[in-house]
């Protein structure tokens, strides 16, 4: 219900700025607003209840999360308010859980804010190897119960911590990432209220509808299909920049029958224990997903070098990734089975204009796509392919509306974007503008300053590739707010679809801005393998679960695309069984008769 008067009380808030921007007058407007306050109250009249969680979860199906806009003096606005100040005058202490046993090490260290690096947000402690192979050893013990346990019961676990995250902690968890991962308001939302819901109720949907495939059964055999989890622990490995992925990696293997060792990252350790301690509050058992900050290194070594290695849920760097499957084959023959290795590891993403494209929504998604968080989504465009004959116009609105992007503190609500994540980062960005600037092929014709004094401060930056397609601005993850152009002739058509399929060995997400449907369909043909998620008319950013199944392949990753129906397959080992029901009463075939 509370879901569905938020969907009403949002359409009649846009049909009343629709109502004044139509200039009707004062008389009709009024009388607009109260014809759809009634719609509303219909609505919420009718509107059906969320499925209880305790209900049968037979034709459970799942919707995305409601999203809430955080308008001036609004009660939801005013509720993360009131969280950013708690969660600011404190430092909370963030431990490690191994089953139901919190621990601390001497190996301590500290989130800061990434916008206010001298402000400590949070205490954590690093797991030691011995500490590590605890955890293995009590994620081991909880398989024996938890995987057994039926789906419809692990399910209604998740059910209950999506509702925690849509309703009692959805200001901490915004507040959390706001402050710790530098992201605005809008960015928390529709990452660690919106996603995280949408993943754990969506997985649900898909687990359930997974599982009632059943063989065909004949009249002298009954077949059936048992879906176990893996026989071993998962290792989640998730990265800073978005919470929801923290809590999915851990999560969708959890809801398979898995266990779990969840190595947060140092940048993001606050909001990945909020959603922690969410799944313990929701009745998750001990030991099921253990929490374990820890150095890199030393996790991946430990977990790689495990018997009960059952598989790897990652999402990072392509150089940690690669490390990880390496250090897997390293140990091949140590393992009881072959292990899972699902990983997304980031993209140098693409937008390609046409001439006939629409220049300012162009402009505008290619302004999101790049600079939104800093362009610190793995799916944010870095690189754009611009034709000579609207160049000009196409480069004057997007400078135009570059220089309206305002850059700061994510606790101000008129903020676009603010710091990148730390110190390595900034210097790794800063690298590439430095770049840009002492060469004599590329110009940077916006932003390109950067500041560390109080936070880690990077201009969103343009850079105009001239005839350099394939300088290294252009080749490689950057993982910041740098956009880099190359304007190619408009006829060369084939030309242009040659340099975005082969500059780059990513193939995470693309999009693609046309009037004309010939060359859309065309494009779409052509990069058919250039992008994991292609986009059209659309920003390569802003996948939703349930909508746009996300992944991608080459150096991008395996491609098992989370927030969709198959992802779940990948934390699954199936057993086929056979059960006899006529008697045999000779070995012998027919044809060997006389």
């Amino acid at each position: 219900m509370l879901a569905a008067k938020r969907a009403a009380k949002r359409l009649v808030d846009a049909q009343k700025q629709t109502a004044w921007r139509l200039g009707m007058s004062n008389r009709l407007v009024r009388r607009q607003i109260g014809l759809m306050q009634a719609l509303e109250e219909v609505k919420e009249a009718i509107a059906p209840e969320a499925p209880k969680v305790n209900a049968d979860l037979t034709h459970f199906k799942a919707e995305n999360e409601p999203m809430f806009e955080y308008l001036k003096d609004s009660p939801e606005r005013k509720r993360v308010q009131a969280s950013l100040a708690r969660l600011q005058s404190q430092m909370t202490e963030v431990p490690i859980v191994v089953g139901d046993q919190e621990k601390r090490t001497r190996d301590f260290r500290f989130q800061v804010k990434p916008f206010e690096h001298r402000n400590k947000l949070a205490k954590f402690y690093h797991a030691s190897a011995d500490i590590i192979q605890d955890a293995i050893a009590v994620s081991i013990e909880a398989q024996k119960e938890w995987e057994v346990t039926p789906l419809e019961e692990r399910a209604k676990i998740f059910l209950r911590a999506a509702d925690l995250v849509s309703n009692k902690y959805r200001a901490d968890l915004l507040a959390a990432t706001m402050l710790g991962q530098g992201k605005t308001v809008w960015q928390a939302e529709i990452d660690a209220a919106a996603e995280l819901a949408d993943f754990l109720r969506m997985n649900v949907q898909f687990a359930l509808e997974m599982t009632r495939y059943q063989p065909i059964s004949t009249t002298s055999a009954k077949n059936s299909m048992v879906y176990r989890g893996l026989e071993g622990f998962v290792a989640a490995v998730p990265p800073f920049n978005f919470t929801a992925i923290g809590g999915n990696l851990s999560a969708a293997p959890a809801l398979m029958g898995n266990v779990v060792l969840w190595k947060p990252s140092d940048t993001a350790v606050l909001s990945n224990y909020i959603v922690f301690k969410i799944f313990q509050e929701a009745g998750l058992p001990p030991g099921v997903i253990n929490f374990l900050p820890a150095d890199g290194p030393t996790f991946g070594s430990a977990v790689t070098r495990s018997p009960h290695l059952g598989g790897i849920n990652f999402t990072g760097s392509v150089s940690t990734f690669q490390w990880l499957w390496k250090k897997v084959a390293d140990n091949l023959n140590t393992y009881k089975n072959f292990p899972r290795i699902v990983g997304e590891a980031g993209g140098k993403n693409f937008h390609l204009i046409h001439s006939s494209a629409d220049i300012p929504h162009a402009v505008n998604n290619t302004i999101r796509s790049a600079f939104e968080y800093s362009g610190q989504k793995c799916s944010a465009c870095s690189r754009a392919y611009v034709p000579d004959d609207i160049w000009p116009e196409f480069r004057k609105q997007l400078l135009e509306q570059h220089s309206k992007i305002k850059l700061g503190s994510p606790v101000e609500f008129d903020t676009f974007m603010s710091a990148v994540i730390d110190e390595r980062s900034f210097e790794r960005v800063k690298s590439y503008i430095e770049h840009a600037h002492n060469s004599k092929e590329l110009k940077v014709i916006a932003g390109g300053k950067t500041d560390k004094s109080k936070g880690y401060f990077i201009e969103p930056t343009i850079v105009d590739v001239t005839t350099h397609a394939k300088d290294k601005i252009m080749k490689e993850e950057i993982f910041g707010p740098v956009l880099s152009i190359y304007v190619y002739p408009a006829n060369d058509m084939e030309g242009v679809v040659k340099l975005v399929q082969t500059t780059t060995p990513f193939s995470l997400t693309g999009a693609i801005f046309a009037k004309d449907e010939s060359v859309l369909e065309m494009w779409r043909r052509k990069l058919r393998f250039a992008a994991g998620n292609l986009y059209i008319n659309d920003k390569s950013t802003g996948a939703v679960v349930g909508q746009q199944p996300f992944g991608g392949a080459r150096h991008s990753g395996t491609n098992d695309k989370a927030g969709g129906p198959h992802y779940l397959l990948r934390w699954t080992s199936e057993q086929s069984v056979k059960r006899g029901l006529v008697p045999l009463a000779d070995w012998k075939y027919k044809h060997m008769v006389a």
